[in-house]
């Protein structure tokens, strides 16, 4: 194994909402607590155009004003974050765990593994030949890009209906294809939808190709699921939301994974390897919202300190 070149009480993997507040919780609780986050702090919040749902603030805020405030809290408690560091691989070290990472090794008493999740693919044909040339994710990152055009919006859930309702800040008109006959998302955002002149909705058909050349996405190829019939539509850019993947690779092979990908958590969010905890999307059985995953870190630091406490740490 390679010498491990720094040590800490407490690694936090992630910085989003569950793991920034996992580390304000390690921090103020004594731990010495570091956070690693392969991008930038705030996770899928970041990208948000309006958090409704979050208590406390009833007229809604930025997902990019919520990040910075909870990652300055978890630093002034003690924490440090630490930007563009990804953890490859965790290993045992007993009694501490060890993390691999191109920036260093790290030698930790705890981990909590908050890395959150990935929007899921259709994996159709054109859907990465035109990722960033009309494929997205994300409404407030690319739909200023489409300006008085048609989109597509793929899903039903919260995320599609969110987006939808964002685009059409931009856009002359969005088309909402769901593969069901209902959405599965807030009764709240399915009324803002149905209200809005700009969305129409398309129940029961299916993105069966992304279409386009040179100039990027030109229309979408979908498959009317009561006759089997299949149809063009034009659109000018294709946006995803059919659910997430968790980001857990790394964690394959030291601990185990449900069918999904996700890690099995007891009710202080505790794994089955001693002092590695999971918080958020990556854990089985998340209701994978924001307020939920701040929860989760809270309980999972607390969990983490006790089970530091009760154990013999050597030199």
């Amino acid at each position: 194994m390679t010498e491990q070149t720094e040590g800490f009480d407490l690694v936090v993997i992630g910085a989003g909402a569950g793991g920034l507040t996992a580390a304000m919780y390690g921090a103020r609780l004594g731990l010495k607590t570091v956070v690693l986050e392969g991008m930038m702090p705030g996770g899928q919040i970041i990208n948000a155009e309006k958090i409704e749902n979050f208590p406390g603030f009833p007229e809604g805020l930025l997902g990019a004003d919520l990040a910075p405030l909870i990652e300055r809290q978890a630093s002034e408690a003690g924490a440090e974050v630490r930007m563009f560091t990804e953890v490859e691989s965790l290993d045992s070290d007993e009694p501490y765990l060890s993390l691999s990472t191109p920036e260093g090794n790290f030698r930790t008493k705890a981990v909590i593994a908050a890395t959150g999740s990935d929007f899921a693919n259709l994996g159709i044909t054109g859907e990465e030949e035109f990722r960033g040339r009309g494929v997205s994710n994300c409404a407030t990152c690319d739909g200023a890009f489409f300006l008085d055009e048609t989109v597509a919006v793929v899903g039903g859930g919260d995320s599609a209906l969110d987006e939808a309702i964002s685009l059409t800040t931009f856009v002359s008109k969005v088309i909402m294809f769901v593969r069901g006959d209902e959405f599965s998302g807030q009764q709240l955002l399915q009324g803002r939808v149905d209200e809005n002149a700009k969305i129409e909705v398309r129940f029961g058909q299916e993105v069966i190709e992304v279409l386009g050349g040179d100039a990027g996405v030109s229309g979408v190829k979908i498959k009317d699921l009561s006759t089997g019939d299949e149809s063009d539509v034009d659109v000018a850019g294709v946006f995803i939301f059919v659910g997430t993947e968790p980001r857990s690779s790394y964690l394959s092979g030291f601990v185990g994974l449900d069918g999904g990908g996700h890690v099995e958590t007891d009710v202080s969010m505790g794994t089955a390897s001693p002092g590695l905890y999971a918080v958020g999307d990556i854990r089985s059985g998340s209701a994978r919202q924001l307020v939920t995953s701040a929860g989760d870190g809270a309980t999972a630091a607390i969990a983490a300190h006790r089970y530091i406490e009760s154990r013999t740490w050597p030199e």
